[in-house]
């Protein structure tokens, strides 16, 4: 999903109010805000053709909501969020995880309305449960591949030094790219070997920096030209401005490029996923900790890389030369 700019008159006055309290009560980053205001978009839309006083034939994409009075809001109940549901499930063909993030929304929508500012006597979603969704672990690289991203990297490009520190930040710290993106001058400390990044909803965490990203900062910033549009930022653009996600995801698909590992599903945030996985698996990190280094707000969403782990001792075991050796006194051996 792309987040799209929220546009306040084209929202009705209670969903502006949220977004208010989102922003400046809960520090909610503006492309989670943006993010919000699409499935909520969608709802009040879907509220207006089933609710208001609307032809029910009218394209959806066609229904404003700026219109939309929050008592109809008010009066949808528990049955009613239910049918949205599954409308968006057969109607709009919405998958279970794309269904619980518009549920998920939505919770957090009546939940501000209900609770926090008191426009509505009671909140429909507190009971709905989320659609059950199959877990898929997370895709990242091995060791081997890692090492083979870092040095194939392509060393005549005149960016290779930022380039190179972006991809060893990424693989060894499990930063967001927004993280990365958002670096500025003071947030790193190389005496103390630490570094602040500013995660989701405006939190900061100190992580440690290791050897590889110390000196490759190092090599970077001795190059790195004065900018007079972005003195602080870290990562600049060949034009002296930060650096932007589109370019970081480029340099990334570059670098996959140059090691054949492109076209495999990687991605700026399958190199998290790297990072933290190859901490699990070789630095024997705790899950506690390593939800401290890459920001986690649960710990059920860290545990995610011990699954990773027990599923890659499996394919270990699986692939052992000796794993089709059987007794052959077994009689489920037949010839």
């Amino acid at each position: 999903m792309t987040p799209q700019k929220i546009n306040p008159k084209e929202c009705p006055y209670y969903l502006n109010e949220f977004f208010t309290y989102q922003r400046i009560v809960k520090l909610k980053a503006e492309r989670t805000l943006e993010s919000y205001y699409i499935d909520l978009r969608l709802f009040l839309r879907y509220v207006k053709l089933t609710k208001g006083n609307i032809d029910p034939e009218t394209p959806l994409n066609d229904v404003t909501i700026s219109d939309v009075p929050i008592e109809l809001v008010k009066n949808f109940t528990k049955l009613d969020v239910l049918n949205y549901l599954n409308y968006v499930a057969t109607d709009r063909k919405n998958t279970a995880k794309t269904r619980h993030r518009k549920l998920a929304s939505l919770k957090v929508f009546y939940k501000c309305l209900y609770r926090d500012l008191n426009l509505i006597p009671e909140n429909p979603t507190k009971d709905v449960d989320y659609p059950k969704m199959h877990e898929h672990l997370p895709k990242f690289l091995t060791l081997d591949d890692s090492i083979k991203l870092l040095e194939n990297m392509n060393t005549e490009d005149p960016f290779y030094l930022r380039d190179y520190c972006i991809i060893t930040l990424f693989i060894n710290c499990g930063m967001r790219l927004s993280e990365l993106v958002g670096l500025n001058m003071q947030d790193v400390n190389l005496n103390e070997r630490s570094m602040r990044l500013l995660g989701k909803g405006n939190k900061e965490r100190i992580i440690h920096i290791n050897d590889a990203c110390a000196d490759a900062i190092v090599q970077y910033l001795s190059e790195r030209e004065p900018s007079e549009a972005e003195p602080n930022a870290i990562f600049l653009s060949n034009r002296g401005t930060r650096i932007t996600n589109r370019r970081v995801q480029q340099i990334v698909d570059n670098a996959l490029k140059d090691s054949n590992l492109d076209n495999q599903g990687y991605s700026t945030h399958k190199l998290r996923h790297t990072a933290a996985t190859l901490m699990y698996q070789h630095g024997n990190v705790d899950t506690l900790i390593l939800k401290e280094i890459l920001g986690h707000k649960s710990i059920s969403t860290t545990e995610i890389y011990t699954h990773i782990a027990n599923d890659s001792v499996k394919n270990a075991m699986d692939a052992s030369p000796l794993a089709n050796i059987k007794n052959k006194k077994n009689p489920n051996n037949k010839k």
